[in-house]
């Protein structure tokens, strides 16, 4: 089921500087039954990123899929040569995309749903934590090098912390820095 979001709402984050229209797919609604209310709970996270100073220059798209570990492990097979579901994958938008379309994110359900249990973690602020991975890879953040991984991931505690997140890293709810 497609549910692009129209609302543009104060969020988290106050003000947002910029659009990010969230295409959101449900795969299997029923196995996603324990995010409340997905389609806001992922809007919000990105209203964060849209108003995050620096990371958006123009209103912009997204595609988002809640999906199922399979659909995850064939992508993750077919695309980085790993044949195991991971709790989400990044794909940057590609030659002859439509301007300012970010690309796609896709998350794996019962990978994420085990991983917040583990944690400790509600699911939706795993599911939130793990959008915003996803949209700062689609904005050409990494971590494959300790430097780049430290950018990103103080980045990421910072806008979890608007939120109302508390580190993934740590447990601890960090004052965000802007």
């Amino acid at each position: 089921m497609t549910t692009p979001s129209n609302s543009r709402a104060a969020s988290a984050s106050g003000p947002v500087s910029a659009d990010l229209a969230v295409d959101l797919v449900v795969d299997d609604e029923d196995r996603w039954c324990g995010l409340a209310d997905a389609e806001a709970a992922v809007q919000a996270a990105a209203d964060v990123i849209a108003g995050w100073p620096g990371l958006l220059k123009a209103p912009s798209t997204v595609s988002i899929a809640l999906s199922s570990d399979a659909a995850v492990a064939a992508l993750n097979s077919q695309y980085r040569g790993k044949a195991k579901p991971t709790n989400v994958l990044s794909f940057p938008a590609g030659r002859g995309a439509p301007e300012h379309f970010l690309g796609d994110i896709i998350l794996a359900e019962e990978t994420v749903a085990q991983e917040a249990v583990q944690q400790g973690t509600p699911l939706v602020h795993h599911v939130q934590h793990l959008v915003v991975h996803g949209l700062l890879h689609l904005l050409g953040y990494d971590h494959e090098v300790p430097a780049d991984a430290e950018r990103m991931e103080a980045l990421e505690i910072s806008i979890l912390a608007k939120l109302d997140i508390a580190s993934p890293y740590t447990g601890e709810l960090v004052m965000p820095k802007e």
